[in-house]
């Protein structure tokens, strides 16, 4: 029986590069049939058409790697495995792998998978769908110039606050270490189920980021002359005055896996290297 995996190489990391040419030769006698997305990024390695039913996807590099496999596998349920070859990320969990212990993982499908909540946005203006879209980390709408935009947000149909403002985010819990955590916003669990609404220095009063329920809408009317919509970075769309933005959860969720027992508090820890000198552990 062939299976099939994907591996998905950052286009610019040496070391990915090297680590993903060793790769064919041991899936291929193990019985893999091994496709990439990117011609000459994995020599030997067939190119995926997007219709192949994959075991598993194997991506290299950061989490913005992992970000574009996301969106290359968007509507199939694949496991990602990210080996982690950038710097501060959270997503790509496998650091510095031995390639036959990787192998082996493989093989035996010695991997778990965490399903994480996705968002879906839609844009209105005057009342037609102009745009559509969705993100694992998060949605951003920010300002264009020099001024602040002014953003009209509510939550489930009721008016929460009119914001001046450098942008508004809506993240999921993957996306709260992200963009979100540099802004001043929680850090929530990936297991929690919720989703994160934050203002980007927000000329108000009120302006604290905000949990708020993960089957709530919320919609933001564009007050300015212009303003962006983002989606992880990658996806943008140019946004004019009077246009409506409507975020929710999508029912899509995208499986990150991993091979060891993962403990999140133990990846924030080193993520951010912080001080627990003097933790005296398990009392007897």
């Amino acid at each position: 029986m062939i299976r099939n995996i994907l591996i998905m190489v950052h286009p610019t990391r040496k070391d990915a590069a090297e680590f993903a040419a060793k790769l064919p030769k041991p899936l291929n006698d193990a019985g893999f049939s091994v496709f990439t997305n990117r011609e000459g990024s994995v020599p030997g390695a067939k190119i995926s058409t997007g219709s192949e039913d994959f075991e598993v996807a194997l991506v290299l590099g950061g989490d913005g790697t992992i970000l574009r496999g996301a969106e290359f596998l968007r509507g199939q349920s694949v496991p990602i495995l990210g080996i982690n070859m950038g710097s501060v990320g959270f997503l790509a969990e496998v650091i510095n792998p031995h390639l036959d212990s990787l192998i082996e993982a493989l093989v035996k499908k010695n991997y778990s998978s965490e399903p994480r909540l996705v968002l879906k946005y839609h844009i209105e203006r005057e009342s037609k769908l102009v745009d559509s879209g969705w993100a694992l980390n998060e949605v951003t709408i920010v300002r264009t110039n020099t001024q602040m935009v002014e953003l009209f947000v509510q939550i489930d149909n009721r008016p929460l606050s009119r914001w001046g403002c450098d942008g508004v985010i809506c993240a999921t819990p993957t996306g709260s270490t992200a963009y979100a955590f540099s802004a001043g916003g929680p850090v929530l669990w990936p297991e929690v189920d919720a989703i994160v609404l934050l203002p980007l220095a927000a000329h108000a009063l009120f302006s604290k980021p905000m949990v708020i329920s993960p089957n709530s809408t919320v919609a933001i009317d564009v007050e300015s002359a212009s303003a962006e919509i983002s989606a992880d970075g990658m996806r943008k769309f140019d946004l004019r005055m009077g246009d409506r933005i409507l975020i929710s959860r999508d029912p899509e969720k995208v499986l990150l896996s991993h091979i060891d027992e993962s403990v999140f508090t133990d990846r924030l820890v080193a993520k951010f290297q912080l001080p627990i000198e003097g933790w005296r552990g398990e009392r007897a």
